[in-house]
């Protein structure tokens, strides 16, 4: 653990960032049908201000947020173990901090809500380790070599739907991208129902998530959090580079990675959302522009760290991002006893408008709560208890350590 003066703050903010910006593609998964978050006609209108909620939220959030989380978990490993192996620590705290977040992860996608990441990066984080001491520019290789495999798989799978027989694809698309009426009342009803009622599809849908989507996601997780090693190293993430850079980051993410996003939609579109084509196709052009985005992201808050005024506004992102775990689970908490059947039951019933009304809603609370919660603690209460498990020792929750 270090002390509060050796944080970098930009690796803060920025993760504040992500976390509240995750939300807003998150919430649709909490209120609406799990087929609506890839394709938003499997559920809700998408008419009208509807529509302009779901693009605005794809084009700037659907993968970046992520992606970003992803960078910085990546840059995470590299600053924490080097700062172990000063001290003399090895392979085994890693080990045991990634054993540690896939436990947390699997409670939370069973017990809570089936759309958890946290197990996801437990297992790339296995892998990462080996990757710690690569050269920035190894990195970057590496980081290019997964997102063309992971791509690959795509189009290949694509390509092999030419080969299936119709049976299979009807079943392929009512099972993963347009569920039918039955379906949807099926699912509307668990999740609108009690806790035990619902376990069967999250527990279905956790598992799922946990192994086939493991494997196909992984790739691009590794690349990200390959290149956030590499931004890290390089500099760009702990605000060393000139400002210039950072305006060259941002303008080459956005006036490029936008249009080749927008460009994937409009495709889809065209094919009328066609899971022959979206699936696996339609979906490429923001598999890789959300990579370019993501720079234009970092770029843009790499400016806003550097800054000299909002202060106020750094310091409450920063707090997010300190206590980013927490917030996280906060948010499943908030958005399931709201939206499920142990709550107020309200899935399947708010349109895409007033859920983003309920991301910003939430968001004001976590800006508020999180630096006052500091103010008092070293700790969020989650992070605590990862650290302590962690280092397998109770750390000090008041003394102003935080690692």
């Amino acid at each position: 653990p270090v002390e509060a003066k050796q944080r970098i703050l930009s690796l803060d903010v920025i993760r504040g960032f992500a976390l509240l910006g995750i939300l807003v593609m998150n919430i649709q998964s909490f209120s609406m049908v799990g087929a609506a978050y890839m394709n938003p006609t499997a559920y809700g209108d998408l008419t009208g201000p509807n529509w302009w909620v779901w693009l605005i939220g794809h084009l700037l959030t659907d993968q970046k947020m992520y992606g970003i989380f992803s960078m910085l978990f990546g840059a995470g490993i590299v600053l924490m173990m080097s700062r172990a192996e000063a001290r003399g620590a090895g392979a085994g705290l890693h080990y045991r901090r990634m054993g540690w977040l896939i436990l947390f992860g699997l409670l939370h996608a069973h017990l809570l809500w089936y759309g958890d990441i946290l197990y996801m990066y437990g297992v790339c984080g296995l892998v990462m380790y080996l990757f710690r001491r690569k050269s920035p520019r190894t990195l970057v290789i590496l980081s290019a070599l997964f997102f063309i495999i992971g791509s690959a798989i795509a189009y290949l799978s694509g390509w092999s739907m030419r080969f299936w027989p119709p049976e299979q694809i009807a079943s392929f698309t009512r099972d993963n991208w347009l569920p039918n009426a039955e379906m949807v009342q099926r699912e509307v009803a668990a999740y609108r129902g009690g806790w035990l009622a619902q376990m069967p599809y999250r527990v279905r849908t956790a598992a799922f998530f946990e192994t086939i989507l493991l494997l196909i996601m992984s790739w691009k997780l590794i690349g990200n959090m390959l290149l956030g090693m590499a931004l890290f190293k390089a500099g760009i993430l702990a605000g060393q580079r000139s400002r210039g850079v950072y305006v060259k980051m941002a303008l080459a993410g956005f006036l490029v990675g936008l249009p080749i996003v927008g460009i994937g939609v409009w495709k889809n579109v065209s094919a009328a959302w066609d899971a022959r084509y979206s699936f696996f196709f339609g979906a490429q052009y923001n598999y890789w522009g959300a990579i370019i985005v993501d720079i234009g992201w970092i770029g843009v808050l790499m400016l806003f760290c550097t800054s000299t005024g909002l202060t106020r506004a750094k310091a409450a992102l920063s707090a997010v991002g300190r206590m980013a775990f927490s917030n996280y689970i906060f948010q499943t908490l908030i958005a399931t006893t709201l939206f499920y059947g142990h709550g107020f039951g309200l899935f399947g019933g708010v349109s895409r408008v007033y859920q983003i009304l309920i991301v910003v809603a939430i968001w004001v609370v976590e800006l508020l709560i999180s630096p006052l919660w500091l103010r008092y603690f070293a700790f969020g209460p989650l992070e605590w208890l990862w650290r302590s498990l962690t280092y397998w020792r109770r750390m000090p929750l008041r003394d102003g350590i935080l690692a």
